[in-house]
This record gives structure tokens, C-alpha cells and sequence, in this order.
């Protein structure tokens, strides 16, 4: 890069190191447009060509980043700080404080014109004493007295006009004040109609449930209608993926069962030849791994909707029967598991929760050590939270791969095609019947190696 002072700036790298007399060139061809290298006293130093060097930098610098320590902060302005504190009302009160304004405003208005027109009708109503009798000094004095006689009258009146007023005034605009907030309220019903529908929608109500504003055609009218177009859309949607996954349930398992089927009749044909029965066994792997893999993905697709089944559940006896069912498996890998066990209840689907746990537990039993491997599984109720934990031994996770083992076809250390230990759709599968639940998982790091995974759900 060229400097201010006109001279080029050189860049210093060192030579590559020669394994014989000769350099071989790293690059034999060079474009005209790439860098140059000439021999300098035993460094080699490059050179940018004259037509590629960037110009030298001009005007003023520009700071594109957070203030640098020490910049003093602008403070907002009165308007800034107005604005601010305006975005943080509701709209409700915004509409009642606009009627409460508008109507001081009026009334302010309204008592202004009055207290200018007492003035007017106190000198217009009052009879002007006739002085045509009396001399001419005595005429001046009376008309004097007259005229200081009205003001005092008129200023009597305008400041008992004024403070009752005001009185009034303030009383009436209490109530303008409630009966605006009501009148916010009423005009806001149609919005709390619209969300109330909507946190009332899942798939099961999709079908039928529907806003169905009545009213005039105005603003509200068309978003309510607007709405109900969309959810009826949402409908389709919802209805289509459940059809899919159970077309993709019947077709895609039915050729696997068939496959699995001609593959342990010809295993089990005596005359069989070795290569073929390898080649069976072979396939026969590749088929189960495709039906865990099809049965990852429909129960995937199942843990992602709405509940269909919301019925008791204890965690406890869910935990039981999932540690229960994968104790010959850990077992065979040598993975010694201990339990602490606690009554926990919630509710929502068994079949989802118990795979939910059996797939923690197998998780963990697959990431564990080779040998003398560990596993604990922990239920119970903490500061009023439902709480399944599933920790292992195993190999050190670290903290910024965590996240990603929850995504699906993820894993440590693994290709995407990599099989070995599963299709990576294990923790996946957890995430997704936890929310579908209303809860939480969360994974970190076990010291000493292996993940420590935390489940919190609503109890019941």
C-alpha cells in the first residue's frame, strides 16, 4: 500500500526453505496482476505493481465501530426523551390521555370565550344613569363612578366565573378521563377479541376456530377478516403435513419391512454361500439404520405440532421405564448407570416424553468412554420447576458445539454421512417435545469430559 510520502511500502517474507541446490518455484505461472518477488540479500521481498496499489487514504477518518473509551455520550434532547417515554405507554392509555387532552383543550377554549363575553353582556345589560338633569360637575363624577362601578362588576363576576369554572372544569374532566378509557376499552375490543382467538388456536381448533368479527366494513373489519383468511390457509398447511407424514409413514416403512424380510429369509438359507450371507448382513445393517432413521424423522415431524394428548404424567416412572428398557445396552458397553429418582409430575404426551428421556439415556450411552463409562439420570422438583437430568462421561465437548448438537444431523466430530452412532436426530427430538411441552433444554459441558443435559417442564 502506498503512503502519503510517495515511497512503496515493502513487504518482507521469508524464502521457503530449499531441500535441494535448485528453488522450485511454488507458483510456475504468475499473472501479470499478482505480486512479484525479487532476491534481496538472502530474504526474499515482495513488491504490489504499480497499476494494482490502492491510492493513499484521503479526508477525515471515520469511525465505524462502538465509541472509543473515553467519547462522552450525546444525551437525548427533551423531544428524544418525550418520544421515549411516550413508546412505553400502552396504546390504551395513549387513546385516554388523547381524549383527556382534547377535552381539556375544549373546555379551556369554551372557558376563555365565556369569560370574555360576561365583560360584554355585564356592560351591554347594565342601563347607562341619565345625567341630563344634574349640573355639569356633578354629570362627570357620576359617569365616573358609573365606569369604575362596571369594571368592578365586571371583574367580580369574571373571577367567579373563573375559579367555579375551573372547579367544574377539573371535576368534569376526571370523568372525561374514565369514561375515555372505557370508550378506549370499547374500541380496543375487537383487537382483544383477535388475540384472544389466536392464543386459543392450535392444530386441533385450526379447523374451526375463527374470529368472525361482526360489525361495519371499517379498518378492524378487514384486519379481523384478513386474519381469518390466513388462519383458514394455515389450516390447509397443517392439514397437508399431517396427511404427508402419514402417507410417508405407510410408504416409506413398508419397503423397509419387505427388505428386512427377504434379507433374514436368504441369511437363513443354508445353502447360501459366505459372500452372500455377508453381503446380506451387510444390507440388513444399512436397512435397520434406514428405519431408525425414518422413525427419527416421522417422530420429529410429530414432537413439532401442536399436543394432540395432554394426560398425567410422573417423570419419575417415565425416567424408570427408559433407563429400564436401555439397561441391557449399557451394560454391553460398559456403562455403569445410577438413578436418583424423584416424584415429578407434569402433563402432556407419555409416548413423546418417555421417548424424550429414552433418548437422553441412549445419547449418553453412546458418547460415553470405552470403558468404565458412567451415567447418572436425575428427576424431580426444583424451586417449583420440573427437572429431568440426563450427565455422562465421555469425550470433553467443547462449549461452542453444544448449541449445534441440537440441530439436526448434527454430531461431534462427525461428517454428516457419518453413521456409525446414529442420524444425529436423537437431541433433535428432545428439543422438539420439550417445546412442544412448554419447556426448556439446555446442555453444558461436564468437567472431566461428556454433557450435562438439563430438562425443565410445567408441573402440573
Amino acid at each position: 500500500m502506498s503512503v502519503p510520502g510517495g515511497e512503496a511500502e515493502e513487504r518482507v517474507s521469508k524464502a521457503p526453505a530449499e531441500e535441494s541446490g535448485q528453488g522450485v518455484p511454488t507458483h510456475p505461472m504468475i499473472s501479470p496482476h499478482s505480486e512479484r518477488s525479487v532476491r534481496n540479500g538472502g530474504r526474499r521481498v515482495t513488491v504490489l505493481p504499480a497499476e494494482v496499489q490502492p491510492p493513499p487514504p484521503t479526508g477525515p477518518p471515520v469511525w465505524d465501530g462502538p465509541p472509543p473509551p473515553g467519547e462522552t455520550s450525546v444525551s437525548p434532547t427533551p423531544l428524544e426523551q418525550l418520544h421515549t417515554m411516550i413508546s412505553r405507554i400502552s396504546i390504551r392509555w395513549r387513546l385516554t390521555i388523547t381524549y383527556g387532552v382534547l377535552f381539556f383543550m375544549a373546555g379551556a377554549l369554551l372557558l376563555f370565550v365565556i369569560y370574555m363575553m360576561v365583560g360584554w353582556a355585564i356592560e351591554t345589560a347594565l342601563p347607562v344613569p341619565n345625567t341630563d338633569d344634574l349640573p355639569p360637575t356633578l354629570a362627570i363624577q357620576a359617569e365616573q363612578w358609573w365606569n369604575a362601578y362596571l369594571r368592578l362588576a365586571i371583574t367580580a363576576a369574571r373571577k367567579t366565573l373563573l375559579t367555579r369554572s375551573l372547579l367544574a372544569l377539573t371535576g368534569v374532566g376526571i370523568l372525561a378521563i374514565i369514561i375515555g378509557y372505557l370508550v378506549a376499552d370499547r374500541a380496543l375490543k375487537p383487537v382483544q377479541q383477535m388475540t384472544t382467538t389466536a392464543r386459543k388456536l392450535s392444530g386441533s381448533t385450526l379447523a374451526h376456530e375463527r374470529i368472525d368479527l361482526k360489525g361495519p366494513d371499517d379498518e378492524l373489519k378487514e384486519l379481523a377478516d384478513t386474519f381469518d383468511a390466513m388462519l383458514t390457509r394455515l389450516n390447509v398447511a397443517f392439514d397437508t403435513q399431517r396427511r404427508f407424514v402419514a402417507n410417508a409413514s405407510h410408504e416409506l416403512r413398508t419397503p423397509l419391512t419387505i427388505n428386512r424380510t427377504v434379507l433374514e429369509i436368504a441369511l437363513g438359507d443354508p445353502q447360501a454361500s459366505e459372500d452372500l450371507k455377508a453381503l446380506g448382513r451387510t444390507l440388513l445393517e444399512v436397512n435397520a439404520r434406514n428405519e431408525r432413521l425414518i422413525e427419527g424423522l416421522l417422530l420429529l415431524a410429530r414432537s413439532e405440532r401442536e399436543l394432540s394428548v395432554r394426560k398425567p404424567v410422573d417423570m419419575k416412572d417415565v425416567a424408570q421405564t427408559a433407563v429400564e428398557q436401555l439397561a441391557p445396552r449399557a451394560e454391553e458397553s460398559g456403562v455403569t448407570m445410577t438413578t436418583e429418582l424423584q416424584r415429578a409430575e407434569t402433563v402432556g404426551d407419555p409416548v413423546l416424553l418417555e421417548r424424550c428421556v429414552a433418548n437422553l439415556v441412549e445419547n449418553a450411552i453412546k458418547h460415553n468412554l470405552s470403558d468404565a463409562g458412567r451415567l447418572w439420570v436425575r428427576t424431580g422438583m426444583v424451586e417449583g420447576a420440573l427437572i429431568v437430568q440426563v450427565a455422562n462421561t465421555g469425550p470433553h465437548v467443547p462449549a461452542y458445539e453444544v448449541n449445534g448438537l441440537f440441530e439436526p444431523f448434527r454430531r461431534l466430530n462427525a461428517e454428516r454421512v457419518d453413521s456409525s452412532k446414529g442420524a444425529g436426530l436423537g437431541l433433535s427430538i428432545v428439543r422438539a417435545v420439550v417445546r412442544a411441552h412448554g419447556g426448556n433444554v439446555t446442555a453444558v459441558p461436564r468437567d472431566g469430559g461428556g454433557l450435562v443435559v438439563t430438562v425443565r417442564l410445567q408441573s402440573r
